[in-house]
């Protein structure tokens, strides 16, 4: 850090040297004046006990086991860098058991840990498996897990403050919150300052600490920035990383791990200065992005995986039990997030934890309302966004989503107009995630892979348009951040449920559209999915617009001959080099259909192009010598031509029953699928089902009749 950032800083700090308010301890999610209530919670409503009783449990096994807190050496998943997560959570855990029971053995562990830690942690240089010397933390391989570390370990340290002795807390204090202070915000400036998930949590565990050590400098720097003046800090990532409904413009995955310090931070603002109103922030922004976070999860608990994400994460995890928990009791008690507290089937043992557990016990919840909405992106609303189309029970629910969205900075992928598909609470076109294997050491460190770049964030690896097999924007992140896709139509209505967008800066002479919709049509007991991408181009280009898929192939309007062996990869760079083409047929009627089988359901796919039309089975794993690549399939549409429209038809229809080896329905009912026109005006599809002929048509210069289906 250079001298004039210090001086500001020294200076700053010698300013604001006046006590903050007179302070009271436990005072963060468990306060002092709840206690007594927490405590009667735990023995009256199932929840709170349940959950108690699991963080007791936990509290008990790290006091049964030796204290250790070894010198920082591995990467993530590695044994220094699970034990120091460990370390925090077991901390946590009795602190709360200190709250809860008042038996002083927790609190005694908690000290015992901490006076370990500060005995040593100044000790401790740069960790030797840090990424850069910027980014390097002193207890983690990333400053970002030194961050995650404070903030779970000064709830610790609240919780037990009144159960240490003083010389204790000074010790504590001075040998190693206060050096951890300082490494936040001066080795770490610019990550202090930067509008980014790093900087949320470094600025939320800074503040927060500051909070509970009375040094309001801190908390100052944490809500205004380092130079206090709005331009970074706090207030100014609620203001720049979300957008009027809430969206985190790095996208699901990360929107979930950026809430935990967002609602922690809010929630310790809220205790200590209410007057700030920072849960009216905005026009109520941090629970709308609460609700948003939720409304891009599919009913499987799993959050749509757009951009860099593990995904098998779900809403169950910790971020959203804390979101959800704050959400309901602190800003806005909406019954529909206690169906979402349920499913959790665990509260924070809180304040809010015990407001949730007293309103499920007394039976208050409701399906939670899942919604078709488009969500805005950009801090105005001005970045495209999120189509997402829903249709049925949450038993049983179609779900599409179209990412319109912003690149969503270094965790984008280039998949501008992507498509994904759920029904019957499973994945039926998937997105591939992030090729990361999560602190599993033995892959990467824990890390990304190097198949992130060369393959998952490729246009290829998703369903979406790729012209001469070359990703959007030549897989740059650079020029991607400064333009987004434009929402053309969004339409709600119970039979017709549509979202269509514009990209017209992935390539440089050619402009996509992609129309989605749910049609309700009389006969059919589920929607169909009709989905219309047309690309417009001066010049001649190959068209590819794959559909990655789950189950199995069933069903084809053509043969298919896969390669015995002597499989070739079906391109050289741009995601293609990881692609075994497995067979390849030309169409000659420029239509078909592919089956598929997945979870005991049929899923049809009819397509058509207004061009010659080749279908190529492709499945992931070429060029991976590390085996890193997780397996996948798809069928893809290829056409060469100067515009290119392709129409498809998803037909949700019958199933099998394994158990009394019965099928039913399991051709389609749908047939003679047609692009009868296709031009810059307009484009319309005509198809047959039980003797009626259908018409679909997209008028793109007509905003009051965008679509016709009759």
């Amino acid at each position: 850090m250079n001298y004039l950032k210090k001086v500001v800083l020294v200076s700053f700090c010698a300013f604001f040297s006046v006590p903050l308010m007179a302070q009271t301890h436990p005072s963060l999610m468990l306060t002092k004046a709840n206690v007594a209530a927490v405590r009667k919670g735990v023995a009256t409503y199932p929840l709170l006990r349940q959950s108690y009783q699991t963080v007791k449990n936990a509290a008990d096994r790290a006091l049964a086991e030796p204290i250790v807190v070894p010198v920082p050496k591995d990467g993530g998943g590695g044994y220094t860098h699970e034990q120091h997560k460990k370390n925090y959570s077991n901390m946590l855990s009795a602190g709360t058991a200190y709250q809860i029971s008042g038996e002083k053995k927790y609190a005694d562990y908690v000290k015992n840990v901490l006076l370990n830690y500060a005995s040593q942690y100044e000790k401790w240089p740069l960790h030797p498996k840090r990424k850069s010397e910027d980014d390097g933390g002193r207890i983690f391989w990333q400053s970002l897990n030194d961050f995650v570390w404070q903030i779970y370990t000064i709830q610790a340290y609240d919780l037990v403050y009144d159960g240490l002795p003083a010389a204790d807390r000074e010790t504590i204090e001075e040998k190693l919150f206060v050096p951890i202070l300082k490494f936040f915000t001066e080795d770490r400036y610019d990550v202090f300052n930067k509008i980014h998930n790093h900087g949320t949590w470094n600025l939320a565990a800074v503040g927060i600490t500051g909070y509970v050590l009375n040094k309001k400098e801190y908390v100052e720097t944490a809500i205004k920035g380092s130079n206090k003046d709005g331009k970074t800090g706090y207030l100014a990532q609620i203001d720049q990383l979300f957008s009027p409904d809430g969206y985190y413009m790095e996208g699901p995955y990360y929107q979930r791990y950026a809430l935990l310090p967002f609602v922690l931070f809010a929630k310790a603002i809220n205790n200590y200065e209410p007057s700030r109103k920072i849960f009216e922030y905005r026009d109520k922004l941090l629970s709308k992005a609460i609700q948003t976070s939720l409304q891009t999860s599919y009913t499987d608990k799993t959050f749509f995986p757009i951009n860099d994400a593990i995904k098998d994460k779900t809403y169950e995890s910790i971020e959203l039990v804390y979101g959800v928990d704050l959400a309901y009791a602190d800003i806005k008690p909406e019954v529909d997030l206690l169906d979402i507290a349920r499913q959790q089937n665990r509260v924070i043992v809180s304040d809010a934890g015990l407001k949730v557990a007293a309103d499920l016990a007394a039976g208050k919840a409701v399906p939670f309302k899942y919604q078709t909405l488009f969500i805005k992106d950009g801090a105005k609303g001005e970045y495209g966004g999120l189509g997402i189309l829903r249709s049925g029970a949450n038993t049983d629910q179609q779900a599409v989503l179209i990412k319109a969205a912003s690149q969503g900075m270094g965790h984008g992928h280039f998949d501008r107009l992507g498509l994904l598909f759920y029904d019957n609470t499973t994945e039926i076109f998937p997105d591939y995630g992030a090729a990361r294997f999560l602190n599993i050491d033995t892959k990467n460190g824990g890390g990304y892979l190097p198949e992130n770049n060369t393959y998952a964030k490729q246009t290829v690896a998703h369903n979406a348009l790729v012209v001469d097999q070359t990703s959007h924007f030549n897989a740059k992140v650079g020029p991607a951040d400064k333009t987004s896709p434009t929402l053309l139509y969004f339409s709600n209505q119970p039979n017709l449920k549509v979202v269509s967008a514009k990209e017209a800066k992935a390539y440089a002479d050619v402009t996509m559209i992609r129309t989605s919709a749910l049609v309700k049509v009389d006969g059919l007991d589920k929607p169909l999915l009709i989905d219309v991408v047309q690309a417009q181009s001066p010049k001649n280009h190959q068209y590819d617009l794959p559909f990655w898929y789950k189950g199995q192939l069933v069903n084809t309007s053509f043969p298919v001959t896969a390669k015995a062996d002597g499989l070739t990869a079906l391109g050289t760079k741009n995601g293609y080099q990881h692609i075994w083409l497995n067979a390849s047929n030309k169409l000659e009627e420029k239509t078909g259909l592919v089956g598929l089988l997945n979870k005991n359901r049929f899923y049809t796919t009819h397509f058509a192009s207004d061009n010659p039309l080749e279908v190529k089975l492709v499945s992931i794993g070429a060029n991976d010598p590390e085996m890193n690549l997780v397996d996948g399939k798809a069928f893809m549409l290829s056409s060469n031509g100067q515009n290119q429209t392709f129409a498809t038809i998803t037909e949700t229809h019958g199933g099998t029953d394994p158990i009394n080896e019965t099928v039913s329905s399991a051709l389609p009912s749908i047939s003679e699928l047609k692009i009868v026109k296709s031009d810059v005006q307009q484009i319309t599809l005509s198809f047959k089902l039980n003797g009626k002929t259908y018409t679909y048509q997209i008028n793109y210069t007509d905003k009051q009749n965008y679509i016709n289906f009759k």
